[in-house]
């Protein structure tokens, strides 16, 4: 059984096990197709079962976990069509994000991109992948949350987290890690200009780079 630190955990039980649950599938500790036994976690995290089930529907929900009848939970596990339809749809709804967000423009979004660019670089530079993991995803949301499309912006956060699971292992890579800083520094220039259209293109590449490999580890 773990022993968190209870100054750390959030304030409600309910919140701390959902947290935990998404914590430890995107450290890779939970891997896709893995299954959740409810007692068996409830256990783990010293907790009773009902909070433990709360937060496995609400992971349903999200796309992190499966519940199959008379099976139970399993971690969210992806074929290699599945992966490319995800980020497919990203393509086309972030680029709806990023011409709004430039439409509207304000230099608050330009300091938010380069904030969080400097957390993904420090992040590495640690050795914390779950941290740049998570660095990453503030990047890449600053251009949506700021698009005034609250319906896109949900949509596109499902289809982050039901591939949460996967994108931690492009990060194992030192070599992806770099690509990744390189690939940000060349979003927030872009974006700096005005240039629509290089923001829209050096996404698709940014994507790209990652269908590739994750495409390669899955098949």
């Amino acid at each position: 059984m773990s022993s968190p630190n209870p100054t750390q955990r959030p304030p409600t039980v309910p919140a701390f096990v959902l947290a935990e649950l998404r914590r430890l599938i995107a450290v890779g500790e939970f891997v896709p197709g893995q299954p959740l036994r409810q007692e068996d976690l409830a256990e783990r995290l010293g907790v009773s079962r009902v909070p433990v089930r709360e937060a496995l529907n609400t992971l349903e929900t999200e796309g992190h976990v499966v519940h199959e009848p008379h099976r139970g939970y399993r971690v969210t596990e992806l074929s290699v069509a599945d992966l490319l339809e995800v980020y497919r749809l990203r393509q086309l709804l972030e680029a709806e994000a990023v011409r709004a967000t430039i439409a509207r423009g304000g230099e608050h979004v330009l300091t938010a991109l380069r904030a969080t660019a400097v957390e993904v670089e420090r992040a590495n530079a640690a050795g914390d992948l779950l941290a740049m993991n998570e660095a990453n995803r503030r990047f890449h949301f600053v251009l949506v949350t700021s698009s005034g499309l609250p319906r896109l912006e949900r949509i596109l956060r499902a289809l982050w987290d039901s591939t949460e699971a996967y994108r931690r292992l492009y990060y194992e890579q030192a070599g992806n890690r770099a690509l990744v800083e390189h690939e940000h520094a060349a979003i927030v220039d872009a974006f700096a200009a005005g240039d629509t259209e290089l923001v829209i293109g050096l996404l698709d590449e940014h994507r790209g780079h990652a269908t590739t490999a994750l495409g390669a580890l899955l098949a």
